[in-house]
C-alpha cells in the first residue's frame, strides 16, 4: 500500500495482517488492501495478542480484577500500517476488557495522528469486532466487519456470555462481510438476520489464472503447512491413500514445508500404513497453480477451515477437488460434480471423494472445464473481489453510525 494525497477513508484493524511483529499470518487481508488499492484509501492498525507473564497478569488482576490493563506498545512501520502488540491472557480470559483496552488506545492514536477516517473495519467479529465497535462510536462513524469462519465460530461458541455484545456488533455494522455461504448461515442462525448490507465475498488470491484441465491419471495432490497436519487432518487422507493403491498409477503427493520432527512424523504415518504418498516440500505460490493443473485432483478435509484460498486456485487451474462439508469453500458449489464434499470425521467418505477424484478424472474435468468457461469464476477472481468490497464500502460510509455501543 501507498500513501494518497486524498482524504483517509477506511481504517483497518486486523490481527491477521503480517507486520515485523508476525509475518508468518495469513495474506488474506492483505491481498484485499491490496487489490482495491487504486479504489480506497487505507491504513492499518494490526494487532498482535501476547501473552502476558504470570506475576505480570496477576498485578494487573489484584490492581483491577473485573477488567486489569495490561501494556500496549505499537510501532509506526509505514505511512499507512502501525503495528500493535498488546498483552492478553490466552483462551478468551479478559477478552473482551484487554480489546476495550486497546479500543481506547487506537482511538487515542487515532485523535494524535490526526487521522481521519470514515468507517472503520474490522476483520473478525469476535475480536477486533469488539475494538471497532467502540472505536467507531467514540469517532461518530460507521464500522464494518468481516465474519471469518474458524475463529469466529469458536469463539461464539466458547464466550456465550458475550452472545449479547455480538449480536450488537452484527447488527450495528454498517455492512457485513462473510467468507463463504456456511458462514453466513451459522451466524445468522446464531445472531439473527441482519438488515443491513449483507455479502458473502471470497478470499482474493493472486493465483487466480484460468487453466484448461488436462487428463493427467489419478495423480492426487494435497497442499498444507505440514506442522498442521493434524488441523488438516492428513491421517485419514494418507489412509484413504492407501486403499486406493489398488487403482494403477494412483498416487498421492503432499505438497508443503515444515518443521524437520514433523516431516519425520509424516514419514512414519506413511511408513506403517505402506501408503502410495510422497512427500514433495514447499512449492511457491507463484507455481502453485501450474502444480495444481498436472494433478489428477486435489484433496483437504481440514478439521478447521475459515476459507481455503488453496481450493479456489485448484479449482480456477483446471483440478477438481475434495474439501470439507461445512467447512470452507462449502455452499460455493452445490451441485458442482467437480467439488466434493466429505466430512473429516467420516473415514469412509474421505475414501470416497478420493476414489471418484481417482477414477472419474475426464467427467469431473469436463464439468469444470464448462464450469471455467461461464460466468462461475469471476466471483472468485481479483477484479469481482475488488469491485464488490469497494462499492460495498463506499456506500457503507454514508450509513448513519449507531450509538449503542458508546
Amino acid at each position: 500500500m501507498t500513501k494518497k494525497t486524498s482524504a483517509l477513508k477506511i481504517l483497518h484493524l486486523s490481527n491477521d495482517f503480517p507486520d515485523s511483529l508476525d509475518q508468518v499470518k495469513t495474506h488474506a487481508v492483505k491481498n484485499l488492501l491490496d487489490i482495491t488499492a487504486d479504489m480506497l484509501d487505507h491504513f492499518v492498525y494490526s494487532l498482535n495478542r501476547r501473552s502476558p507473564r504470570f506475576g505480570q497478569l496477576v498485578g494487573a488482576a489484584a490492581h483491577n480484577p473485573f477488567a486489569p490493563s495490561l501494556p500496549i506498545s505499537a510501532n509506526a512501520e509505514a505511512d499507512t500500517i502501525v503495528s500493535l502488540a498488546y498483552e492478553a491472557p490466552g483462551r478468551g480470559f479478559y477478552l473482551r476488557s484487554q480489546l476495550e483496552h486497546v479500543a481506547d488506545w487506537v482511538a487515542s492514536d487515532i485523535e494524535r495522528r490526526a487521522l481521519r477516517p470514515q468507517i472503520i473495519h474490522a476483520h473478525k467479529l469476535t475480536m477486533e469486532g469488539i475494538v471497532a465497535a467502540k472505536v467507531a462510536a467514540r469517532l461518530g462513524v460507521p464500522f464494518a466487519v468481516s465474519i471469518r469462519g474458524d475463529t469466529d465460530t469458536k469463539i461464539l461458541a466458547a464466550r456465550p456470555d458475550l452472545r449479547p455484545l455480538y449480536r450488537r456488533i452484527f447488527h450495528d455494522a454498517a455492512v457485513a462481510f462473510f467468507f463463504a455461504p456456511w458462514v453466513r448461515r451459522h451466524f445468522e442462525w446464531k445472531l439473527g438476520s441482519r438488515a443491513g448490507a449483507t455479502h458473502v465475498i471470497p478470499v482474493p488470491t493472486a493465483a487466480d489464472k484460468i487453466m484448461r484441465p488436462k487428463i493427467v491419471g489419478p495423480r492426487l495432490i494435497t497442499a498444507f503447512h505440514l506442522d498442521s497436519y493434524r488441523r488438516k487432518n492428513a491421517e485419514p487422507v494418507i489412509a484413504a491413500a492407501q486403499e486406493l493403491a489398488q487403482i494403477d498409477g494412483a498416487e498421492l503427493s503432499i505438497i508443503g514445508g515444515g518443521s524437520p520432527r514433523t516431516v519425520e512424523k509424516l514419514k512414519a504415518m506413511i511408513a506403517r500404513r505402506r501408503s502410495p504418498v510422497g512427500l514433495e516440500g514447499p512449492v511457491s505460490h507463484e507455481a502453485i497453480q501450474d502444480r495444481m493443473n498436472s494433478a489428477g485432483g486435489f484433496v483437504l478435509v481440514s478439521k478447521r477451515e475459515s476459507f481455503g484460498m488453496v481450493f479456489i486456485e485448484a479449482l480456477l487451474a483446471g483440478c477438481p477437488v475434495v474439501y470439507p462439508t461445512g467447512r470452507a469453500i462449502d455452499g460455493y458449489f452445490d451441485d458442482c460434480l467437480f467439488a466434493i464434499a466429505a466430512s473429516p470425521r467420516d473415514r469412509a467418505a474421505i475414501t470416497a471423494a478420493m476414489r471418484e477424484l481417482a477414477t472419474n478424472e475426464a467427467s469431473l474435468k469436463s464439468a469444470l472445464r464448462e464450469w471455467q468457461q461461464g460466468d462461475g469464476p469471476r466471483r472468485f477472481q481479483r477484479a469481482a473481489i475488488a469491485e464488490t468490497y469497494a462499492d460495498s464500502m463506499k456506500r457503507a460510509m454514508l450509513v448513519e453510525p449507531t450509538r449503542s455501543l458508546r
